[in-house]
């Protein structure tokens, strides 16, 4: 596993005098526009009519997980997007079918909340298949629905299946919008309609909610993810099932708790290795990275129950490397008994000897068992992740630290470090400019006395070395 620490002297440095007044305000801009609530567009219809599809070509990038297989996505997905320049929210639902029984009713359900919320519902159905009694019964509920309906005719690839699209007026939805995702024909009309009947406040906005901290929950397939989320939302906002691999698509949801709305991302499990993955588990795969990335802090859930595993450690290591503030929720907490316990502190000793600093809770996402001490772990480690030192402080803390216990000999020579500054924080990153390369043991003994000094529980800490190039002899 990765300490937390950059190899010497390959850094650049970057002077905090860069962070300049406009730099500063256009983030406090960004953060602006950030917290203003944006009305929503829902995609729904009958599972692999290409609704995932149309979402990625609205948004003009790949997204939302795509497979020629019927059920790929599952839960409601939101993404932001932009046309004609209205920023708006996409989101994508899974196949929405009358019957459905076990996880694919859950998937239903979740279609159907995207249908009472949403501030325009855009139903996709097959063209080429014309309406069945699934697309039947979907147009019966959405004829009820207080939001605009837009029928979109999929899969019109030329000029051909035009007549075919004009079959879908019995389901009473309207004119029917012939479109086609795969090659972007229609989408730009389709986007024109959306926008006309768009409100300008949503129905359902998050007024008043101004940049939540973001939290992405992050483990190994059926590690209790979803089941977290949903205890902490109080809704079955995630599908959850005993079948490993459930989620694919990270799933957002704002969160109250402690006082304070967080921005929570349920995420599809880690496997073992990306390449191991095929299909839209690769895809998912690439998405958690992504959402790990896009996150501030990653709550890492590990079964307490079973013995840690390389998966365990591989998504650890992950979220090290990215940078991010980390918290481990040791889930499955009511299934441990006294012994597990003992071999549990072994595992931790042994194979978690590198983040003596990470937050640790144990919960128990299914009873909600000590979730709510997740909320100070989450704070202490985002304060660590933000925390600043002075150089002044810095540089007299180092003096005293160097003279007991000095670098050791490289070349018959001693290393002095002339100056040493905080270049920046997210995580906390210290630039060390030296006359000599330090070795790797020697940085993580003044990353251990930095932690001990100063803090910095539940985010990694990155100490770079700069070595002073010789001047040449004239």
């Amino acid at each position: 596993m990765s300490d937390g620490l950059e190899t010497a002297g390959d850094g650049v440095w970057t002077d905090e005098a860069e962070w300049s007044d406009t730099a500063l305000a256009e983030l406090a801009g960004e953060a602006a526009a950030e917290a203003v609530p944006l009305p929503t567009v829902a995609i729904v219809g009958r599972p692999n009519v290409g609704k995932s599809t149309l979402v990625n070509r609205i948004l003009g990038r790949r997204e939302a997980v795509v497979e020629d297989v019927p059920g790929v996505t599952r839960d409601r997905i939101s993404y932001e997007a932009n046309w004609a320049g209205r920023r708006f929210l996409v989101q994508d639902t899974g196949g929405w079918e009358p019957d459905a029984k076990g996880m694919a009713q859950s998937v239903a359900q979740q279609a159907e909340v995207a249908m009472r919320t949403a501030d325009v519902i855009v139903v996709v159905v097959d063209a080429r298949v014309g309406a069945t009694t699934t697309d039947e019964a979907v147009a019966r509920t959405l004829r009820r629905s207080k939001a605009p309906v837009i029928l979109v005719a999929n899969k019109v690839d030329d000029e051909r299946l035009e007549s075919e699209a004009a079959t879908l007026w019995s389901l009473g939805l309207g004119e029917p919008l012939t479109v086609s995702a795969t090659h972007g024909r229609g989408t730009g009309d389709l986007l024109d309609v959306i926008l006309e009947k768009l409100p300008e406040t949503p129905r359902e906005g998050t007024g008043g909610i101004g940049g939540p901290r973001r939290v992405a929950l992050v483990g190994k397939p059926n590690v209790g993810k979803s089941s977290l989320l949903n205890k902490l939302t109080g809704e079955n906002r995630s599908v959850v099932d005993n079948v490993a691999g459930t989620t694919v698509d990270p799933v957002d949801s704002l969160v109250e708790l402690g006082g304070r709305v967080w921005k929570f991302v349920d995420t599809a499990g880690l496997r073992k290795r990306v390449n191991q993955a095929n299909g839209h588990e690769f895809y998912a795969s690439l998405r958690t990275k992504g959402a790990i990335e896009a996150a501030e802090v990653a709550i890492v859930l590990i079964d307490a129950s079973q013995p840690l595993t390389e998966q365990d450690l591989r998504v650890l290591s992950m979220v090290v490397e990215s940078g991010r503030a980390v918290v481990i929720a040791y889930n499955k907490w009511d299934l441990v008994d006294e012994d597990r316990r003992l071999q549990l502190e072994k595992e931790i000793d042994r194979e978690l000897v590198q983040l003596p600093w990470a937050q640790r809770v144990n919960i128990s996402a299914h009873t909600g068992r000590a979730v709510q001490k997740l909320v100070p772990a989450i704070e202490t480690a985002l304060e660590s992740w933000d925390k600043r030192v002075s150089t002044g402080r810095l540089n007299n803390w180092l003096k005293e630290v160097m003279a007991a216990t000095p670098p050791p000999l490289r070349g018959g020579k001693l290393p002095r470090v002339l100056f040493a500054t905080q270049a920046g924080t997210r995580p906390p990153t210290f630039v060390l400019f030296s006359t000599g390369f330090l070795e790797a043991g020697y940085r993580r003994f003044l990353e251990r006395r930095l932690r001990e000094e100063f803090g910095f529980e539940g985010s990694p800490v990155r100490v770079n070395v700069r070595v002073r190039e010789k001047r040449a002899k004239k």
